[in-house]
């Protein structure tokens, strides 16, 4: 029997900033789902470089070539969130083992938490398996070439970020 609706996907995460890694994370799960909603949160328990409209149109940017990916901001339980757009998949991006324990963790949650709502684990491409958005920001504050991390737009920004943070 076929879909008569699309099956939801979404991705949650800070995106701060928004890496090739998460890019290749998104390009994955739009070879798997008719509809993938980036969830930029809030960000109330980590202090973010960028504001949450700054990250959002940075993410927004970045799939524009994608016409079945959304993206907006979500604050509170992503449970909330997912249930409320329909999801019936959430994405995580998954670099190495030390983030699968973490990961494994926050999946058992989210099961309990929304039942019907399957987590999928994506590996990016090899080449960006090392890339995090914290090391992306370090390197940038300490005056770092960070091209071959984000897309040449989020590199603009995280330079305007870094002079108008004093830095390099």
């Amino acid at each position: 029997m076929a879909h008569s609706k699309p099956v939801i996907a979404v991705y949650p995460g800070t995106f701060d900033p928004m890496t090739l890694g998460h890019e290749d994370v998104i390009h994955r799960a739009t070879q798997l789902f008719e509809k993938v909603i980036v969830a930029v949160a809030a960000g109330h328990h980590k202090k973010a470089m960028f504001t949450l409209a700054e990250r959002i149109d940075m993410a927004r940017d970045v799939v524009r070539n994608y016409p079945q990916v959304e993206v907006e901001s979500f604050s509170g339980l992503l449970r909330d969130f997912v249930v409320a757009r329909g999801g019936k998949a959430m994405v995580r991006g998954l670099r190495a083992v030390t983030d699968f324990d973490y990961e494994f963790q926050l999946a058992g949650m989210n099961r309990s938490l929304m039942p019907e709502v399957e987590t999928v684990f994506l590996t990016p491409s090899e080449k960006y398996q090392f890339i995090s958005s914290t090391f992306v920001r370090e390197i940038a504050v300490l005056g770092g070439e960070v091209d071959k991390f984000v897309s040449p737009t989020v590199q603009q920004r995280l330079a305007e970020k870094v002079r108008s943070l004093g830095g390099s």
